[in-house]
């Protein structure tokens, strides 16, 4: 077809391949990309979803295996949330949040409903990072201690104090401008401890005890983790290891505070990841799960113990958009479908499925080390060598250690898969209704590039 041939209707419409052209150029010439040189990119120019799949302008499709950036659970293009959106817009938009609107008070309630044990105060953010800000802010005034610890293979989020809380190498060009007292501790990983899980435990709380000695235990507020790794390669805990943590921090009057941002809302086959663990923290920093990206938000769910401390004291916490009116509709929207579609029973159902096709996939391909998930939050794990176990690709890798996972990644695209890769690992955490068939449909994809990483092993 010729291009003249193209413009069909008046002299103003644009083919959607054009169309879609010209969306990416604004975007290159006028916009920043997270995480990214800026120069050299291919993005893909997204249309519309629905469910699973992205569409774009040349409506090619793409299965989505990480559900965006591990956030969209209930899948693309949902239409009950627009319309309970446009409910709540219709009503008000916004009030400061001093005022209160039933879709809040419903929210709170829900939340409450759902989180273990005494959590049941909801303070809303904007994101995953304004959680985890302002729980480390309250940890430290309910305390009255500074001091936070945390895991170096973690990510909390790129605000100043979140970055330095996570032990995310993204966080080395803004070393200068870390954020004071956070302290970070080792746990080494399962795949490559060579003693069995049961010393990996001992040792690994042994050290937390050391660490917490030498620091002083009346110098630290909280300790931070997430409910289950994620971006840093879903690195498991020991079994018991949360267990003994969470007995840890009863015995020195420190906080335990669970980042749920990724693990939370049915990701793993739970409600929330530190529920596979038999606990209860002090507070819950959620997002991603809770809106399923259909709107920016966020939450903080705190204990009554510590609520109770501002019923007549000033709570020194506070967001222009904390409880925005229409987020808290999406959100409540969003908690409704989970349960109708059942998808947290889903996410666990087809997350044993997959431990069963990527146990077939390992035979096939001798790149494949290592596959760990709880649920629907997943990745594959790339060697070179099988024995040695060294990885496809290092952590914090340099552009040239990335060659060979380049590779895969650019097949997985044009197959027609978006999805996660960093480092040596390839992520599988599709939306939570995803189906059987489409789980094969996305293994199809990642065993062709498997395929390329395999004939760089020695």
């Amino acid at each position: 077809m010729s291009v003249s041939n193209i413009f069909i209707k008046t002299a103003t419409d644009k083919p959607a391949y054009l169309e879609g052209k010209s969306a990416v150029q604004n975007c290159l010439d006028y916009t920043l990309f997270s995480w990214s040189k800026q120069k050299g990119i291919d993005p893909i120019a997204v249309k519309f979803g629905e469910g699973v799949y992205l569409y774009d302008y040349d409506d090619k499709r793409y299965i989505d295996f990480s559900s965006g950036l591990m956030n969209v659970n209930i899948g693309h293009g949902d239409q009950r949330i627009t319309d309970a959106v446009v409910r709540q817009m219709q009503q008000i938009s916004y009030v400061t949040p001093s005022c209160v609107t039933k879709s809040r008070g419903d929210l709170g309630k829900k939340l409450a409903s759902i989180c273990p044990g005494d959590l049941n105060k909801a303070f809303f953010t904007l994101c995953g990072a304004t959680s985890i800000e302002n729980a480390i802010k309250l940890a430290r005034l309910y305390t009255g201690r500074h001091k936070i610890l945390t895991r170096y293979q973690s990510y909390h989020g790129s605000s100043n104090g979140a970055m330095t809380a996570g032990g995310d190498p993204r966080k080395f060009p803004v070393d200068a401008q870390q954020a004071p007292n956070f302290i970070h501790f080792d746990l080494p990983h399962l795949y490559r401890w060579e003693y069995g899980e049961e010393n990996l435990l001992k040792e690994s709380v042994a050290s937390l005890e050391r660490l917490i000695a030498y620091e002083g235990p009346a110098t630290i507020a909280a300790i931070l983790l997430e409910g289950e790794s994620g971006s840093s390669g879903c690195l498991q805990y020991p079994k018991g290891y949360l267990a003994r943590v969470r007995a840890i921090c009863n015995q020195q009057g420190i906080l335990l505070i669970m980042d749920e941002v990724m693990s939370g809302f049915g990701r793993t086959g739970q409600w929330f990841g530190f529920q596979n663990h038999a606990i209860i923290p002090d507070m819950i920093a959620m997002a991603k799960g809770l809106t399923c990206g259909y709107l920016p938000f966020g939450c903080l769910m705190v204990s009554d113990k510590i609520a109770a401390k501002y019923n007549d004291t000033l709570l020194p916490l506070g967001l222009t958009y904390s409880a925005h009116p229409v987020a808290c509709a999406a959100a409540l929207e969003t908690l409704k479908i989970y349960e109708e579609d059942n998808l947290i029973e889903n996410a666990a159902a087809m997350g044993r499925y997959l431990e069963e096709k990527v146990a077939l996939l390992k035979r096939q391909h001798p790149s494949i080390g290592d596959y760990r998930n709880t649920g629907l939050l997943g990745c594959i794990e790339l060697v070179k060598n099988r024995i040695t176990k060294e990885p496809m690709a290092p952590f914090n890798a340099t552009p040239d250690e990335m060659v060979i996972m380049n590779k895969v990644a650019e097949k997985i695209k044009e197959l027609g898969m978006y999805t996660f890769v960093r480092w040596s690992y390839i992520f599988i955490a599709p939306p939570l209704c995803v189906t059987i068939a489409q789980i094969d449909e996305g293994l199809a994809i990642i065993t062709e590039a498997i395929k390329i990483a395999d004939s760089y092993v020695i």
